[in-house]
């Protein structure tokens, strides 16, 4: 059996009744335990084993949580289906496929807690305790040091005790002792003098075992010698977690790391990490092996100080996300990438009131990344930030030396900074001009936030006194984000000009009063830099209507008046660009500039476009300035001469508009369309980049008649407003899916509700595609995006043309492999043939 057919019979015997579903078991016995063995990941012979010869039960089977029938199966405590769940990668109800003892939490722990040690055949060659010698960290390593295993093999206690604490080791001991007696230590003893270079990780070990042998109640006499602690099996368990949890397990389970359980002393756990740090994990690098397991101790409540910040010295931006609490003494030591800690943990723990922030300005280095990271919305954080910076004055060359210095000043915190920049006693260099001073960027990627930061609290008498030696980046800076009064930005303006509205209109992130105050200007080199700013995900800045406004000259005037070359030139530049269609629509500006700017870049290829962009001409400028346009050569021969003709007519401007109105219509657009049928994909490509909607009324309509060409229903369908008739068209077509099997369309129609799963079951085909959908789209037949549930629709349409018929439901998965229709269709076929056949 292949996949699909698979997946399509554990689908028909969840959708029939459980008589039918059972019935149906029962007839196609001989391929329910291939079914199985590929749902649970074990081999076919022992799903027949496990499960019996029973269909029905093998059926009920199919309905379980593979995580949980794993989980039932290592109950059992069986070696052989042991070592079988070892090797079993299940697939869940997605289809995809896990290695079970990676991802299932407790399968291994299960099998070992049930196992019979003592029986021979986990030992074998092929036995799967060869396969746990192998295992030396993560999850699986955990389940095998909290089981009997090391208590019952010479060998496991050799190489895997130390991961143990003392006190575990002994237990481990006792157990040796229980089973085997004494004459096992003296075995151990030999097998580590046979093999000096043996690490126990306990170098006490072999002392006691010879003490043990001597003893007269060896039992009594380990008892006695057992440190104290680690008693309960769940403090071990939490610990032996820590040094060797998967962050992978965590992932794929959903299960969080677990809280340090009630009890667990801390001093119990600094001892263990003496003794062997957690994470250590052998054959790895020291310093990047510990790094995880400290990750993982220092997110539990209470964590002493001198283990976070042992953490924090080998991984301190690490520390600083996953820390449960970051001792303040973490931001006053020098590390490489302050920012990297900061970021993630100053502003918040500001906000929250764990981190003083009167403190933080006194002691936290460096100045720089403090003030880039602290919180410019929080008030407290501003009043003492206005306390500290009142320093400075109003004197500019303090303010130019502070910012000056305060790269380079790794090791001072905010208070000395500023400081050290008001100090007149000093031989170091004063600035009486802006140091380094950069040119404004024509788009913002950052601010020069920590100077910023400061300048923002200063009083309006030193910022007055500043911004005349502000450098070009500096003004754009603090014309965006430093909220400058309205006196302290007209003084930024008159200090340093136009070039600073300019710099100031490169932001994509203007607040309404900032883009209510640049329009207000309606100076033409800020209106450019408007026009071609852009935000996130290429979203213009201004409005459709704005820019129509301003291509057309009109934006502060109610006269029109030439476009200024500033504009000219963005959208020179622009139309240039890949994303062309909201510049392409505004052919109706009529300037001549723009028109002649738009056809110098752009070749048009629709007639409608050409003609209303020489509409628009005509309109503003009259003939003459059509002729201009004519005469630059970049329209069709025949376009020209018939317009040519036009120019001196009286009625000559109406029959232009009356050509464009023949032009603009469903039926011509779709003709542009369906012209190059080799190439519908470019042609719409074309229309859309000419600022054009599809005419999506024509489409269907050739659709219904059968003239759209096979290759545009598919770019068609892509198109977020794609009508529900022609979706419904590319569901009944072969080639649905591309070749490497994505339907994003389909998902983006289920959740616009222009499709429904009920869509899918009806129209789709050929019907084995049906079943994949709604495996891609809807969980496997749970919930679609539409809120439908696909499982019941399914369901209710297998009931409708299958009814209870045994015969048919098989008939049905015989045909489905070859069957081209949809899945109305496959099932009315089954039900005919099996009519026939009765």
């Amino acid at each position: 059996m292949t996949d699909s057919t698979r997946s399509a019979l554990c689908l028909a015997l969840s959708l029939a009744d459980p008589e039918t579903a059972d019935g149906l078991a029962e007839r196609l016995q001989a391929d329910l335990p291939a079914v199985l063995a590929d749902r649970f990941g074990l081999p076919e012979e022992m799903m027949e084993e496990l499960l019996g010869a029973d269909p029905a039960q093998m059926r009920a089977a199919l309905g379980i949580d593979p995580q949980e029938w794993l989980l039932g199966a290592a109950e059992l405590g069986d070696p052989v289906v042991g070592l079988a769940l070892w090797h079993a990668w299940y697939r869940d109800d997605s289809g995809h496929q896990w290695r079970a003892m990676a991802v299932i939490p407790d399968l291994l722990t299960t099998l070992l807690g049930a196992a019979d040690l003592s029986d021979p055949r986990w030992y074998e060659d092929d036995g799967l305790f060869q396969e746990l010698h192998e295992v030396i960290s993560g999850p699986l390593l955990v389940a095998v040091l909290t089981s009997g295993f090391l208590g019952v093999t010479l060998g496991s206690l050799a190489q895997f005790g130390m991961h143990l604490p003392p006190p575990a080791v002994v237990d481990v001991c006792l157990r040796f002792q229980a089973l085997w007696g004494t004459e096992a230590f003296s075995r151990f003893l030999g097998l580590l003098e046979d093999v000096p270079e043996l690490d126990t990780g306990h170098p006490w070990l072999p002392d006691l075992l010879r003490r043990t042998l001597d003893a007269p109640d060896p039992e009594a006499f380990l008892r006695e010698h057992r440190p104290a602690g680690w008693e309960d099996p769940e403090h071990l368990r939490a610990m032996l977690e820590l040094r060797y949890g998967d962050s992978r397990l965590e992932f794929h389970t959903g299960r969080g790391f677990p809280a340090r359980p009630d009890g667990l002393d801390w001093d119990l756990i600094r001892r263990e990490h003496e003794r062997r740090p957690v994470g250590l994990v052998e054959g790895e690098e020291e310093e990047s092996s510990l790094t995880a397991g400290l990750l993982r101790l220092i997110q539990w409540e209470g964590c002493p100080h001198d283990l976070v910040m042992e953490s924090f010295g080998r991984s301190p931006w690490e520390t600083a996300e996953h820390a449960a609490e970051l001792p303040f003494e973490a931001f006053t030591k020098p590390v490489e990438y302050p920012a990297s800690v900061y970021g993630r943990t100053l502003g918040d723990g500001v906000r929250a009131g764990r981190l003083p922030v009167e403190r933080l300005l006194a002691e936290a280095i460096p100045a720089d990344d403090v003030l880039w990271h602290l919180p410019d919305d929080h008030e407290p954080t501003r009043r003492a930030l206005t306390g500290l910076v009142a320093r400075l004055g109003t004197n500019p060359v303090n303010w130019l030396t502070c910012y000056a210095r305060m790269q380079r000043a790794p090791t001072s915190s905010v208070a000395e900074l500023i400081e050290d920049a008001v100090r007149t006693d000093t031989r170091r260099k004063r600035y009486t001009s802006w140091p380094r001073p950069e040119e404004a960027p024509a788009f913002v990627p950052s601010s020069r936030r920590s100077f910023l930061m400061m300048f923002r609290c200063a009083s309006e008498e030193a910022q007055l006194a500043v911004v005349p030696y502000l450098d070009p980046r500096g003004v754009q800076d603090f014309l965006i984000h430093g909220e400058p009064s309205p006196a302290v930005r007209e003084a930024v303006v008159a200090a340093h000009g136009l070039p600073a509205l300019v710099a100031m209109a490169a932001s994509d992130d203007l607040s309404a009063e900032q883009l209510d105050y640049l329009r207000d200007l309606d100076e033409p080199a800020v209106n450019a830099r408007l026009f071609g700013c852009t935000g996130l995900f290429g979203t213009p800045l201004l409005e459709r209507p704005e820019r129509e406004r301003l291509l057309a000259g009109l934006l502060g005037s109610a006269d029109g008046r030439p476009v200024p070359r500033e504009l000219l030139a963005v959208l020179e530049q622009q139309l240039h660009g890949r994303d062309r269609s909201w510049l392409t629509a505004f052919m109706e500006s009529g300037e001549v500039e723009v028109a002649r700017t738009i056809l110098n870049a752009r070749q048009l290829r629709i007639p409608a476009t050409r003609l209303r962009l020489l509409a628009a001409v005509w309109e503003r400028g009259g003939p003459d300035a059509v002729r201009e346009i004519l005469a630059m050569d970049r329209l069709p021969v025949t376009l020209r001469r018939r317009t040519e003709k036009l120019l001196d007519a009286p009625d000559g401007l109406e029959r232009l508009r009356d050509r464009l109105a023949e032009e603009d219509t469903p039926d011509r657009l779709l003709a542009f369309l369906t012209n190059a049928p080799r190439r519908p994909g470019k042609q719409l490509r074309q229309l859309l980049e000419e600022g054009l909607e599809p005419p999506w009324s024509a489409l269907v309509a050739a659709q219904k008649a059968g003239t759209l060409p096979a290759g545009l229903l598919g770019p068609l369908t892509e198109l977020p407003d794609c009508p529900r008739e022609l979706l419904l068209a590319m569901l009944a077509t072969d080639g649905m899916s591309d070749r490497d099997g994505q339907t994003g369309w389909v998902r983006d129609a289920l959740r616009s509700a222009r499709l429904t799963s009920d869509d899918i079951l009806s129209h789709a085909a050929p019907a084995r595609e049906a079943l994949a959908l709604l495996r891609r789209h809807t969980g496997d037949g749970t919930d679609a995006p539409d809120g439908r549930p696909a499982r019941k629709l399914g369901a209710a349409l297998a009931r409708e043309h299958l009814a209870d018929d045994v015969e048919a439901w098989a008939v049905a998965l015989q045909l489905l492999p070859t069957f081209a229709g949809t899945l109305p269709e496959l099932l009315m076929a089954a039900g005919a043939v099996t009519r026939r056949q009765q």
